[in-house]
C-alpha cells in the first residue's frame, strides 16, 4: 500500500517560501501547515513576513497566530501540534505541505525527539542565576565539555537550548544527544517529499533580505516592536523577542543603539539565520534544491511532488 504524502517545503528566511506555498495551494489539493517559530505568536506579523488577511483568505495556514509573546513553545510541542493538524488534513483527502524555516522544527517531526525528563523548576532557575553571573557563553562552554555534539549545533546565545541541555545531562547523567539516540520517527508512516528553496546566488539572497527590511520598517515593524516593549511582561530573555530583528529593535527602543546600528545589526542577524539555515539543510537527505529565481520555479516543484510523493496528485 501507498504511504500518504506530506510535502515539506524548506528554505532560509527571505527565499520566497510563502508565495510558493500560496501558488502550490492552488495548483495541488494541500493545506498549509506553518512551520516556523515566530509566526507562532499574536502580534508579531510585520517582523515574521506572517501572510496577510488576504493570502490567508486563499491559502489558510494552520500553526501560526495562536501564542501570547509572553508564552514559551518547544520544538515537542510543535511536534505534536503538526502530527494532529496533518492527520486531519490527511482525513480531508488533502496533502499537507510543511512550509517554513524552522529547521529545528522540521528535523524534530522528521527525525523525532526522545522521550526526554521533564522540566524541573529548581535546576532550571539554578542554571539562569548562574547565567546572570557568568554569562550564557560560559553554560555552552560548560556543555561542550560534557556533550561537544550539542553545543556544535547550540547558538551560544541560545539560552533555552543550552539550559536544556545542560538540564538533561544534571537530571539523567547522560547528555542530551545519548537521549536523542533513542528516537521514534514520528513520520515514519508517511512519504515525505523535501524541497529546499533558495535563490542559486548568496548574493541575491542577500538582497532580497535587505529589501524585506526595508519593507518591514515601512510597514511600521518598529511600531510593531514598540507595543510588545511597552508590556511589562516581556524582555529579551524569551524566545519571541530573541527572534531576528525584534531583538535588535528591542535595543534600539531600550537606547543601545542608533537606528542605522540596529538596522545593520538587523541585516547581519537575518544573514546569519539564512546561513545556518542553508548549512542544516546541506546536511539534510533526500532533498530537492530549487533555484528560488528560477521562471518554472512552480512547475519545477509540482514535477518534484510528483515523482518523489507515492500518492497520485
Amino acid at each position: 500500500m501507498k504511504k500518504p504524502a506530506i510535502i515539506c517545503l524548506m528554505g532560509p528566511t527571505a527565499s520566497g517560501k510563502t508565495p510558493l506555498a500560496v501558488e502550490l495551494v492552488q495548483r495541488l489539493p494541500c493545506e498549509i501547515i506553518s512551520v516556523d517559530s515566530a509566526m507562532i505568536y499574536r502580534g508579531m506579523d510585520i517582523g515574521t513576513a506572517k501572510p496577510d488577511a488576504e493570502t490567508l483568505r486563499i491559502a489558510p495556514h494552520r500553526l501560526i497566530d495562536f501564542l501570547d509573546p509572553a508564552e514559551i513553545y518547544s520544538a515537542g510541542k510543535f511536534c505534536e501540534d503538526a502530527l494532529r493538524e496533518i492527520e486531519i488534513i490527511h482525513a480531508q483527502e488533502k496533502i499537507p505541505l510543511l512550509v517554513g524555516g524552522s529547521m529545528m522544527y522540521f528535523h524534530v517531526l522528521q527525525q523525532g525527539l526522545a522521550a526526554l525528563p521533564k522540566a524541573d523548576p529548581a535546576l532550571r532557575a539554578e542554571l539562569t542565576l548562574r547565567a546572570e553571573r557568568e554569562g550564557w557563553a560560559a553554560l555552552h562552554e560548560e556543555l561542550a565539555r560534557v556533550d561537544s555534539e550539542a553545543a556544535s549545533k547550540i547558538n551560544p546565545n541560545d539560552s533555552q537550548r543550552i539550559q536544556r541541555a545542560l538540564e538533561v545531562y544534571l537530571l539523567t547523567g547522560k547528555t542530551i544527544t545519548e537521549w536523542q539516540g533513542k528516537n521514534i520517527h514520528p513520520l515514519s508512516a508517511y512519504d515525505i517529499c523535501n524541497i529546499a528553496l533558495s535563490p542559486a546566488n548568496r548574493t541575491h539572497l542577500h538582497e532580497r533580505i535587505a529589501k524585506r527590511f526595508d519593507q518591514m520598517l515601512a510597514l511600521g515593524f518598529i511600531d510593531e516592536v514598540k507595543q510588545l516593549y511597552d508590556r511589562a511582561d516581556l524582555g529579551p530573555h524569551l524566545p519571541s523577542i530573541r527572534s531576528v530583528g525584534y531583538r535588535q529593535i528591542w535595543d534600539y527602543l531600550a537606547g543601545k543603539s542608533r537606528h542605522e546600528e540596529m538596522c545593520d545589526q538587523a541585516l547581519a542577524a537575518t544573514r546569519q539565520l539564512a546561513k545556518r539555515q542553508i548549512t542544516w539543510l546541506g546536511s539534510w537527505t533526500d532533498l530537492a534544491w530549487v533555484d528560488a529565481e528560477a521562471k518554472d520555479v512552480l512547475d519545477t516543484v509540482c514535477r518534484y511532488v510528483k515523482v518523489i510523493s507515492s500518492r497520485n496528485i
